[in-house]
């Protein structure tokens, strides 16, 4: 069971990172003030999940220590505030003019 669990959770920790990198450099390199929010935005809620995904790796596939636990529990706590962030700011730019 472990192994579905880590062939399932590897790969999205990989391609939110993937993510959370292109984001990062599309929001340095943006023109305007709208696209580097946008860029800033989606990176966050990149970061997020990326941040769940570790959290749901150290709560679910390791023994049941106390360190693994709060360390996944603080990912957890970051990587939801992250998601909830980016998602706020993202709507607050879609809806500005350019």
């Amino acid at each position: 069971m472990d192994s579905i669990i880590q062939f399932v959770f590897a790969p999205c920790i990989i391609i939110s990172l993937a993510l959370t990198v292109l984001f990062s450099f599309r929001s340095r390199r943006a023109p305007d003030a709208r696209a580097r929010g946008l860029n800033a935005s989606r990176m966050n809620i990149s970061m997020g999940a990326m941040l769940i995904f570790i959290a749901a790796v150290q709560l679910f596939l390791s023994n049941e220590s106390t360190a693994r636990i709060v360390i996944g529990s603080i990912f957890l706590v970051l990587g939801l505030f992250n998601l909830f962030a980016g998602l706020r700011n993202h709507s607050i730019y879609r809806t500005m003019q350019q």
